[in-house]
């Protein structure tokens, strides 16, 4: 019983961190779509920023467990406080506007370079996880899954609506993401 309880907790946890890394895929895709793109782009963009949403947390993850193996005791403390300035930097970000969306999705190289940009925050929390010692299929799934689904959510959103509403998913994020690192320190 404590052990479903377990799992039910981390994959919680794991659920909410991961829609807080979407929120960043989101907001590309929601600008983007504002500026008008097709169903097949949408779905290419979409399917390669799932699989950066994998790729780039399965590194971390194997870079946290090294790492965590180093640090021992102190690994928690160093994962609350990675989490604390990522989800800074990320609410930072938002604020003073930076975006990355003057690649062109349509080439290989935009498409791989914004797929980069809105997982990178991935491989970070991927370390923090790793020093957890995180379920890796739960996470990567979840990470893939909820990564593509979102991106393809703010690309057919940005199809139909106009205007700014892309700029606060990356802050919510990164307030998340800083919520957490805080309970991790304490």
């Amino acid at each position: 019983m404590v052990e479903a309880h377990m799992q039910a907790g981390q994959f919680l946890t794991l659920f909410i961190i991961a829609v807080a890394l979407g929120l960043d895929a989101f907001s590309l895709g929601l600008g983007i779509g504002l500026k008008g793109i097709r169903l097949r782009d949408i779905l290419k963009l979409g399917v390669v920023i799932a699989l950066f949403h994998v790729l780039m947390p399965l590194a971390g993850i194997y870079t946290g467990q090294y790492v965590g193996g180093l640090l021992g005791d102190v690994a928690t403390t160093a994962a609350g406080i990675l989490l604390v300035l990522l989800g800074g930097h990320m609410i930072y970000s938002s604020l003073r506007g930076e975006a990355v969306q003057s690649f062109d999705h349509k080439s290989l190289w935009g498409l791989l370079v914004l797929s980069l940009s809105v997982s990178i925050d991935s491989f970070s929390v991927g370390i923090t996880l790793g020093m957890f010692s995180a379920n890796l299929w739960m996470t990567i799934l979840l990470f893939g899954i909820l990564g593509g689904l979102m991106s393809v959510s703010g690309l057919l959103l940005g199809r139909k609506v106009s205007g700014n509403l892309g700029e606060y998913g990356e802050a919510i994020g990164g307030g998340i993401l800083f919520v957490f690192g805080i309970l991790f320190i304490f």
